[in-house]
């Protein structure tokens, strides 16, 4: 065995302990939460006003067997991800073309962090008159909120590019493909990673605001239907069912930064 391999045995117990540890913490995180508000409900508060933990996990369960939880949230789901990676793709572009023509990029800024800072509700009338109240809304919508971030985190991240290493390469005669690749791809990759990141939560938002606008399915919906009948454990259930849908779409953003930006050491 190596120097170096036999390091890493002695080290990845560490490692695991560490995971293990703060998965720990964050359960009882999560568990003491749940108990408080168990025993406000209970004790002190109506739940008619926040229901209670148990109410909202045996609702839960009921949605979960009958199918309706799976059909609402791949349907939430579905459309943030459509929007997210037309966000993506668009915003990557942009950011890649302000930053290939700066001057370009100084006569739009003004446009661009205009609509940036306009609010989205704003637009979703439009979005109703020009792609009806069927899915193709619901994607317009979230692609308003994230086309932007990945637009402006990819235009960042190409000026954070050591020009002096670009000018090294080119004098090098390598191919733009070849420092593409090797040089402002690389670079960009944090930046889109923590857009992703923010845009997770902004897509979810996009979608549920579509859905409140006009919809018959979706978490969205069912969070508006049950508040509509005042059936406060329906609203909760729904917003338990988006929050772990969060969670679980931050988790595999922090795999997949894990797997693309390798930390050393």
């Amino acid at each position: 065995m190596s120097a170096q391999e036999a390091d890493q045995a002695v080290a990845e117990p560490g490692v695991w302990g560490r995971r293990l540890r703060s998965l720990a913490e964050k359960t009882l995180a999560i568990v003491a939460v749940l108990g408080v508000w168990e025993i406000l409900s209970r004790t002190v508060i109506d739940p008619f006003w926040m229901s209670r933990p148990s109410l909202v996990g045996a609702r839960l369960w009921q949605l979960a067997v009958s199918g309706d939880l799976l059909w609402h949230t791949q349907t939430t789901v579905w459309q943030a991800l459509l929007g997210l990676v037309m966000g993506l793709v668009a915003g990557v572009a942009g950011g890649v073309l302000l930053t290939r023509y700066p001057r370009m990029a100084s006569a739009l800024n003004p446009i661009v962090m205009g609509l940036y800072s306009l609010p989205r509700i704003a637009l979703a009338p439009l979005f109703i008159i020009w792609f009806g109240i069927g899915l193709l809304s619901k994607v317009m919508m979230v692609f308003s909120f994230v086309v932007f971030i990945f637009l402006l985190n990819t235009a960042q991240g190409l000026r954070a590019v050591d020009p002096d290493l670009v000018d090294l390469m080119r004098s090098m005669r390598a191919k733009p493909s070849f420092i593409a690749r090797r040089v402002q791809f690389p670079s960009i990759v944090p930046w889109l990673i923590n857009g992703a990141r923010i845009s997770i939560g902004l897509a979810l938002i996009g979608s549920v605001l579509g859905e409140l606008l006009g919809s018959n399915r979706g978490l969205g919906w069912y969070v508006e239907h049950s508040g509509g009948r005042l059936d406060t454990t329906g609203v909760f259930a729904g917003l338990v069912a988006l929050m772990a849908v969060a969670i679980a779409l931050n988790s595999i953003i922090d795999l997949v930064e894990r797997w693309l930006v390798p930390k050393n050491g």
